[in-house]
């Protein structure tokens, strides 16, 4: 299978020997797990708020394999006639979504250097109002289906939006696992640590090799976080984690949970972060 521009190198092609790849990594971790440990698993989706026909196929697959999904989503692009599109993909199984936000624009405002939405070239101000700004159009479309945590754009943001998410009532957020400046005690962070779909490998075999040791190592430390891209994703993309979900479902070690359950169940909080072991 081929892959469309935007899919990272991995996807051009898929071993033959994938499926058993993909066990022998679950399976070292069944090994390197202390006894009657298990892992913490969550997917997140980002940039989600136009229903399109990628979207419809993560969420089916999602809902056929009865995996809960973060999907994190960015209020800018949310209208009324999309969330009732959005409810009309996820109409299933309720209990399997969770709905975050993700940015407000999803603008990059950094004349050079890293991409941040919210970084220093901003005030404060600004920042504080385009978050609360997303926050209120998200509790306003979605209701109490609305989770209040957030992710930033590219996974980065400054302290001072770290700050305002504490005091506008923010009680979670979700970056790359080690991202600086630390999250407030107050709000907890839940971290991705496997990227499926914005890898950066110039060529597909390198790619497959770091997929397996961020996995491999994710799962082994008891949390992992794995980060999904649906615009990026292709034919081989979605065979692939059809397979990742049916194995990982089969592996007794996981537990596949989405950012709202580990919220409301107090996981982490008041813990201080995921750390690497």
């Amino acid at each position: 299978m081929t892959s469309g521009k935007n899919s990272a190198s991995l996807w051009q092609h898929i071993p033959a020997d994938i499926h058993r790849r993909l066990h022998h990594c679950l399976d070292q971790v069944v090994t390197e797990l202390s006894h009657g440990d298990g892992s913490i698993v969550f997917f997140r989706a980002d940039d989600v708020a136009v229903p399109g026909r990628k979207l419809a196929r993560l969420v089916d697959i999602f809902g056929k394999h009865q995996v809960p999904l973060t999907l994190a989503v960015v209020p800018a692009w949310l209208t009324e006639t999309r969330w009732r599109r959005l409810l009309e993909l996820c109409s299933k199984d309720h209990s399997l979504w969770c709905w975050m936000q993700h940015g407000w624009r999803h603008l990059n405002h950094e004349p050079q250097g890293s991409k941040l939405e919210f970084g220093p070239s901003r005030s404060f101000s600004l920042k504080r109002k385009d978050l609360q700004t997303g926050f209120r159009r998200l509790n306003r479309l979605m209701g109490d289906a609305f989770t209040p945590a957030f992710t930033p754009p590219w996974n980065r943001c400054d302290s001072e939006t770290l700050n305002a998410l504490q005091e506008l009532g923010y009680q979670a957020l979700s970056r790359n696992l080690g991202a600086q400046p630390p999250a407030p005690a107050a709000v907890t962070e839940y971290p991705v640590s496997v990227d499926l779909h914005t890898r950066k490998e110039k060529d597909g075999e390198s790619g497959w090799q770091n997929f397996f040791k961020e996995l491999r190592e994710s799962l082994g430390n008891g949390f992992c976080g794995i980060m999904i891209h649906h615009q990026r994703m292709n034919n081989a993309a979605f065979d692939f984690l059809e397979l990742l979900l049916s194995e990982l479902k089969q592996h007794n070690f996981a537990r596949l949970v989405h950012l709202g359950t580990l919220l409301r169940e107090g996981y982490l909080k008041g813990k201080g972060r995921v750390v690497e072991r």
